[in-house]
């Protein structure tokens, strides 16, 4: 656990055809990052591949990987050892006949620490994840870094202020969303961007933890939608004020300093954990709100 000040980072791209490009590009980043001082890097939601979700097409299962083995796993784990750094990779998960949105966590050694199959699957025009996805299996992860207790979701997940707050309860000190958002095809004028953030930065204020988020960026084109991703990937302190953000377009290596320290003095002494009413909160934990007919 470090107990000073501690470099982070947001990676976004776009993405090419090819898979091994893809690695390198990231492994690029990720140098890039560290050498400016970050020990925590974070890449994109499925920065291997094209956001295939747009169209529902059985080819692409066979892109899919199991977590042991898996090539990008192993080589972005050397990557950490190498530099220090604790990385967060994204993957399409391939498990007996199942397959998963998921992302392991690797410490600054190198070491895998476990598994988060992602919790919320949306489905819609242009997000068509439930043709791919079974909803993830794992609950929320916190994972105990040589940094602190990181937690990590992905995506959807980071619109559900009940998975930022089952993070914070299990002693997360830093809130990750690796995405892939942008362009609604059924609604071209519609732009989510700010709203995405916003939310994000509710969770970070809510729960007194800084979050870090890393979307895409660039246009993708498939069978039946393409999407344009807004990239914007920022880090946003504990009370929820952005410190540093990329833009709508282009690479983007986005680096910020944090306090965990100061953050966790800020947790304790705000009350907000001191002062819950989980006896309150039984509704939450329906569909319905709890009615009953």
């Amino acid at each position: 656990m470090t107990d000073g000040l501690l470099t982070v980072a947001a990676l976004q791209m776009a993405v090419a055809d090819d898979r091994d490009r893809n690695l390198d590009r990231v492994e690029e980043m990720i140098r890039t990052a560290a050498a400016a001082g970050a020990r925590l890097v974070l890449p994109q939601e499925l920065f291997e591949l094209p956001y295939f979700c747009k169209d529902q097409d059985p080819a692409w299962f066979d892109a899919a990987r199991p977590y042991e083995g898996n090539p990008a796993i192993a080589r972005l784990s050397a990557l950490a050892a190498e530099l220090g750094v604790v990385i967060p990779v994204s993957f399409f998960e391939r498990a007996g006949q199942a397959f998963f949105n998921s992302l392991a966590m690797i410490d600054a050694d190198g070491r895998v620490l476990g598994l988060y199959r992602k919790s919320h699957i949306p489905d819609g025009p242009g997000y068509q994840e439930k043709f791919y996805f079974s909803p993830g299996d794992t609950g929320f992860r916190v994972f105990d870094t040589k940094l602190g207790r990181i937690g990590a979701a992905i995506c959807w997940d980071q619109w559900f202020p009940e998975a930022a707050r089952a993070m914070a309860l299990a002693g997360a000190e830093l809130l990750l969303y690796p995405t892939a958002i942008g362009s609604e095809p059924q609604a071209p004028d519609w732009d989510s961007r700010d709203h995405w953030r916003r939310v994000m930065q509710g969770h970070a204020g809510a729960n007194i933890l800084p979050v870090i988020a890393a979307n895409r960026v660039g246009t993708e084109a498939g069978r039946d939608a393409t999407l344009t991703f807004y990239g914007s990937s920022f880090v946003a302190d504990p009370t929820g004020a952005i410190l540093a953000e990329a833009g709508r377009s282009g690479d983007a290596v986005v680096t910020a300093e944090l306090d965990l320290a100061m953050a966790r003095r800020l947790r304790a002494s705000w009350g907000l954990f001191r002062d819950r009413r989980p006896d309150l909160y039984g509704a939450v934990a329906t569909l319905d709100g709890g009615i009953r007919r």
